[in-house]
């Protein structure tokens, strides 16, 4: 079964992105939540770009990625759950959420680390919000990521098949919650009790630095509740509110060259710790 699953899981990632992104794109078309502010081609071809470059340097970089290390501590005994007896379901279940709990943490970690904050920022940089926003994210990013993630995959020992549904599910659901799309408020609502919305996590893309030191969940809405980093909505709500930090505001800035050496430029500001920030109360 898990050699099974770890043959097909390139081609079940690669079959859920690509309907998920279209499907994103016709219904951002359909219903968009916020008018457009720059051309789509010029961020859908670097943001795009981005996401072939960061593939290829994650796949030379690791011999192995997290299903296949799933697999191979399966056979070797490594990690929590290849040690105790527990029913399979359970294990799934329990080893989604721990997978979606350290996601969140590593997220909260790379807005508070000055040095991290350096790269992710090149995620908030960008200056319209739609569902290629939610593939930006720097090549040394995407591997520090994959190193966190196989740590805790051996560690946690889950079973192969919990780990391809978490990725799978991870990267549909944040190409869904970065979307310009208008879902109903009331549906919004409700949505928001099971699953980060692109209401909620639009948030997280403010200007406002306190904005976007919050709301940190790609996945599930229930980290930032339980932990008080929860928004529910901006202070100059979605249709008012500006897109991206405050440092890298020029058409410029969006193209590939520019947002690859982005962690370079300039000071470090608008992280969770930035001093200018300490002491405030969020939404002030």
């Amino acid at each position: 079964m898990s050699e099974t699953i770890l043959a097909a899981e390139p081609t079940i990632r690669l079959v859920a992105f690509l309907g998920v992104l279209v499907a994103m794109a016709l219904w951002e078309v359909a219903a968009p939540r916020r008018r457009r502010e720059i051309p789509r081609v010029i961020r859908w071809t670097n943001n795009l770009a981005l996401v072939v470059l960061d593939t290829a340097i994650l796949r030379l970089s690791f011999p192995i990625i997290a299903v296949g290390l799933a697999v191979m501590a399966e056979d070797r005994g490594w990690g929590l759950f290849n040690n105790i007896d527990v029913p399979s379901w359970l294990a799934i279940v329990v080893s989604m959420l721990v997978l979606d709990l350290a996601i969140y943490l590593q997220h909260v970690m790379f807005h508070a680390v000055p040095g991290l904050w350096r790269l992710h920022r090149m995620h908030h940089a960008d200056l319209d919000f739609d569902a290629t926003t939610g593939l930006r994210f720097h090549p040394v990013e995407i591997l520090i990521s994959m190193g966190i993630k196989l740590a805790v995959v051996a560690a946690l020992g889950p079973p192969a098949v919990a780990v391809l549904l978490f990725e799978v599910i991870l990267n549909a659901t944040a190409l869904f919650n970065h979307a310009n799309i208008d879902l109903p408020r009331p549906v919004d609502r409700v949505l928001r009790l099971i699953v980060v919305t692109p209401d909620m996590h639009r948030v997280h893309h403010s200007i406002d630095p306190r904005e976007t030191n919050s709301n940190y969940g790609f996945n599930l809405p229930w980290w930032d509740r339980l932990l008080g980093t929860y928004i529910a909505q901006p202070a100059k709500g979605h249709e008012g509110m500006e897109i991206g930090i405050e440092q890298f505001r020029t058409r410029r800035d969006l193209w590939l060259d520019r947002m690859l050496v982005q962690p370079l430029r300039g000071p470090a500001r608008g992280g969770a710790l930035d001093p200018s920030l300490t002491g405030k109360k969020r939404g002030e």
